[in-house]
């Protein structure tokens, strides 16, 4: 029985693509080294521009660039021609995209730019390309042959590409030690925005919702104040507020189970002691994980002497959408 030819096609073309991709690391060489010192020491924006189906990677490549710590924008070369060129500056820099390494509208620009003085990185199929002998240095971005049965349509050489572009992305990203944080201010919107920026002083509950209690307290009375607060745990702290432990509806469940007498039972006798604890400025997605770790639902939130500040309950990070 043969295959279905349109099976045949779809698995022809990811076989092709990437055995094109898995060519591209013998390609990250001194090249690629040097167009990443250059785009480190640019002290204006990484100017990406390409035409065609180069151009719609290069937007893409822009846009990765951008949101990983390296300010950059897209042109493109026909409107770059009728005055958008004005939106380059001496300071920038400019990553030109041609499989051909011959897009006119790409080719243009060259007498305008070494005008100016930009420096200028390509990414060409052909080495001997217009453009590749044009720019400073060149990064190759050749395919054998295109996943098109026709050789015709840009599929393996796009694709090669986009990856070429997200290995710059990342190098510069580690070479400026871009952190989470970093990351997080270029995404605000959205679930990712809020697992990355949310922090626990944010979502925690504070002052008159804090269920507190003294070590002398009897357990009796320590549930009243568990019950008017509606955690399932209270906070156990001395006369100077320094937090010694929590008590939750797992002890009292041990309680329970070890026939404790509630009106006469204290705190001290009862509370879980060295209770888990984080600082207000902690990530919400990071309390999440240390409850998840530790099978909790509930954390107190301390300062830096140990006092209790907050409580911070997993519905709280959920309800945010810190997921």
């Amino acid at each position: 029985m043969t295959q279905d030819p349109i099976l045949q096609a779809g698995r022809r073309t990811i076989l092709m693509e990437t055995e094109a991709v898995a060519a591209l690391e013998n390609r990250i060489n001194d090249d690629f080294k040097r167009a990443c010192e250059m785009i480190l020491q640019c002290r204006g924006r990484t100017i990406v521009t390409g035409m065609g189906k180069s151009g719609h990677i290069g937007r893409k490549m822009a846009a990765t660039l951008a949101s990983t710590g390296t300010p950059s924008f897209f042109v493109h070369p026909g409107e770059a021609s009728h005055g958008d060129l004005g939106m380059i500056t001496r300071d920038d820099l400019v990553i030109a995209i041609s499989n051909s390494g011959s897009s006119a509208e790409v080719l243009t620009l060259l007498p305008l730019l070494k005008r100016l003085g930009i420096p200028m990185v390509s990414m060409a199929g052909k080495a001997d390309s217009p453009l590749a002998q044009a720019a400073d240095v060149n990064l190759d971005i050749s395919v054998e042959t295109e996943a098109c049965p026709l050789n015709l349509a840009p599929t393996s050489s796009t694709t090669v590409t986009l990856v070429m572009g997200d290995a710059l992305a990342v190098a510069l990203l580690e070479a400026r030690g871009f952190t989470a944080e970093d990351f997080a201010f270029s995404h605000p919107g959205g679930a990712l925005g809020r697992r990355l920026l949310l922090r626990v002083e944010d979502v925690m509950h504070a002052g008159d919702e804090l269920p507190q209690v003294f070590p002398e307290t009897l357990l009796s009375k320590a549930l009243l104040e568990m019950t008017s607060k509606g955690f399932g745990m209270t906070t156990v702290v001395d006369h100077k507020g320094t937090l010694l432990g929590v008590f939750t509806d797992g002890d009292l469940r041990r309680v329970i189970d070890h026939k404790v007498e509630l009106d006469r039972a204290t705190m001290e006798e009862v509370m879980s002691r060295r209770p888990k604890t984080v600082s207000a400025a902690t990530l919400a997605a990071e309390a999440l994980r240390i409850m998840e770790d530790h099978k909790i639902t509930a954390l107190v939130v301390e300062d830096d002497a140990h006092h209790p500040i907050g409580l911070l309950h997993m519905h709280d990070i959920l309800r945010a959408g810190v997921i």
